[in-house]
């Protein structure tokens, strides 16, 4: 289920602009489009195990092979799909293994998103982690795909460190407190800022 852009876009897109003229550019280039969010939190978090370390294009099309053999992309139905076909759908043994550790949580009710809505995000990052295969980036993923937090910075996603080296720094790629400090003009807007530098490398949105 998709959700309609967060209520806050409007504003962040305006504030952003104002202070950041890369932004400024990149918002004018991509006027209709924006973050979707999806109501199914299992759904997010898997398809975000799926596109660790590998790129977007590769991520789309073992997904789109998972979403084919199953059906419907579930905790029951990866619970009820052996190694052996999951594999074959272009997973690693790893990755299966986490998506089984996920789909168990899920299943036996131990992923309640529902309670975190009043949770700063370095605490639902901290509750995420612990399951099995879950790291910072994935937590984050979920943070801005599926809570639509406003201000996330994830500083281990390759795509945003590209692009920000391409646009910010002649494509040379600076230290994380760099980093950080050219994020400070972003506040409280970096998961907005985080989506356009995105969108400068890939035109069509990710959809977790």
């Amino acid at each position: 289920m998709m959700i309609e852009r967060p209520d806050y876009w409007n504003q962040a897109i305006t504030e952003l602009a104002a202070v950041d003229a890369v932004m400024a550019q990149l918002i004018a280039q991509y006027p209709e489009i924006s973050l979707r969010t999806r109501g199914d939190a299992f759904h997010t978090l898997a398809r975000s195990i799926v596109g660790q370390q590998i790129s977007v294009k590769a991520a789309d099309s073992v997904w789109n092979r998972l979403a084919a053999f199953l059906g419907e992309v579930n905790s029951r139905a990866v619970l009820a799909a052996s190694v052996e076909e999951l594999r074959a759908c272009g997973l690693s043994q790893r990755k299966v293994e986490y998506l089984g550790d996920l789909a168990r949580h899920h299943h036996e009710g131990r992923l309640n998103p529902g309670d975190w809505h009043d949770w700063d995000d370095e605490d639902i990052i901290k509750e995420l982690v612990s399951i099995r295969g879950i790291g910072r980036w994935t937590a984050e993923m979920f943070l801005i795909f599926y809570l639509a937090r406003p201000n996330v910075l994830p500083l281990d996603d390759i795509g945003l460190i590209r692009a920000i080296a391409l646009h910010y720094h002649q494509d040379e790629r600076k230290p994380r407190a760099e980093l950080r400090q050219l994020a400070e003009q972003w506040q409280p807007w970096c998961s907005v800022a985080t989506w356009y530098l995105w969108r400068s490398l890939d035109p069509v949105p990710v959809e977790y």
